[in-house]
């Protein structure tokens, strides 16, 4: 899926470089004389954390990840990842635990699960079970 550059906002989905990424700043330059205007964007790996920048014409067009959420209970904790279950299927798969969040879940708890190309990991705990 695509997306115009003038479109995109603070907090959207983007990809750059095949990775999601939420966007967490932009910085639009002013057209010179013979150019057209320019936007930066500065986002945060979904998965790795890591930043990453963008730089593009306003007019370009950048690809957008599909991006499910979905719910899950908190089976079982390591010291650096979970067991889940998702709470409509039933099945069971481990994800990281963010540095974060590893003091807030505790077994039983429910999270929500950002999925997105394969990969899953922990968006945020809903409740505590």
């Amino acid at each position: 899926m695509y997306a115009s550059m003038k479109d995109i906002k603070v907090g959207r989905f983007i990809l750059i470089d095949g990775i999601p990424c939420r966007v967490v700043n932009l910085e639009f330059s002013a057209p010179g004389k013979h150019g057209s205007a320019k936007v930066r964007v500065t986002a945060m790996g979904l998965f790795d954390n890591s930043k990453r920048t963008l730089l593009a014409p306003s007019h370009a067009d950048v690809e957008v990840p599909i991006i499910n959420k979905k719910k899950a209970q908190v089976v079982s904790l390591t010291d650096t990842s979970a067991q889940m279950m998702d709470l409509e299927t039933y099945d069971t798969y481990e994800v990281p635990v963010p540095e974060d969040l590893r003091a807030v879940i505790k077994a039983g708890s429910e999270v929500e699960i950002i999925e997105s190309m394969g990969k899953r990991a922990i968006g945020r705990v809903i409740g505590q079970g």
